[in-house]
């Protein structure tokens, strides 16, 4: 005849028996979970690539090993911000970054890709080493007081997030020459073609490319956020 345990019995049975396996491996001297020490393998830490040209295909060094002095870095660059600072490498140096590119007149993706980049903005809201840096590709039109409205709209926290405006050629140069944005293989840009991309960039504390996001993807902002914790685990 089949004997029926009550749950509570089962529960019983199952302590006792996980306690007798317990006993036998401390009493032979052997941990029940142990591995030959040559199977036990190191976890190689983590990293990410560097991108160094404009059709970001990835270069990846081994964590710890010598980046190339010739690697890609952002070049110097001078703006005016929300608030009438001027935002320059200085302000950046020794810090981790995500650059972007927008307008305020823009109906379409912008205020999009500005309500994704805010949620980067507050997950990182009390860390001083990261900064937002957005650009605007109409700075004719977006001076500091527009771009200060619209930073209230929007919740841009000051001094942690910096909406750019200056010399048109200047952000334009810096944009395709240093970020690689609104390039497209094989096409080449001129000067006087309007600049207009969802790609955020994350630069890291030498001013290198190290990441590339589809700013109207909620996953990939996850992802952003995700890289910049890794990031900043990389040592200055």
């Amino acid at each position: 005849m089949a004997v029926a345990f009550t749950a509570p019995k089962v529960r019983l049975l199952n302590n006792v028996r996980n306690a007798i396996i317990i006993l036998v491996c401390w009493l032979s001297g052997a941990g029940c979970d142990h591995q030959p020490e040559s199977n036990v393998k190191t976890k190689e830490p983590e990293t990410l690539p560097f991108y160094a040209s404009a059709d970001f295909s990835p270069t990846w060094i081994a964590a710890g090993e010598h980046v190339p002095d010739s690697m890609h870095v952002i070049p110097s660059f001078s703006f005016t911000d929300q608030d009438g600072d001027t935002i320059s490498n200085n302000t950046v140096k020794g810090k981790i970054y995500v650059a972007d590119f927008f307008f305020t007149s823009c109906p379409g993706i912008c205020p999009k890709l500005t309500k994704n980049l805010k949620r980067v903005q507050d997950s990182f809201l009390l860390d001083n080493d990261i900064v937002l840096l957005s650009h605007s590709v109409t700075p004719e039109k977006d001076d500091a007081p527009t771009l200060s409205r619209y930073a209230k709209n929007y919740g841009v926290q000051k001094g942690k997030w910096h909406l750019l405006t200056g010399n048109r050629d200047s952000i334009y140069r810096v944009a395709r020459q240093g970020y690689f944005a609104d390039e497209d293989l094989g096409q080449q840009r001129s000067a006087d073609d309007f600049l207009h991309t969802e790609n955020m960039l994350l630069v890291d504390r030498k001013g290198r490319i190290r990441g590339i996001y589809k700013g109207l993807s909620p996953q990939e902002m996850n992802n952003m956020i995700a890289d910049i914790r890794l990031l900043k685990k990389e040592p200055f």
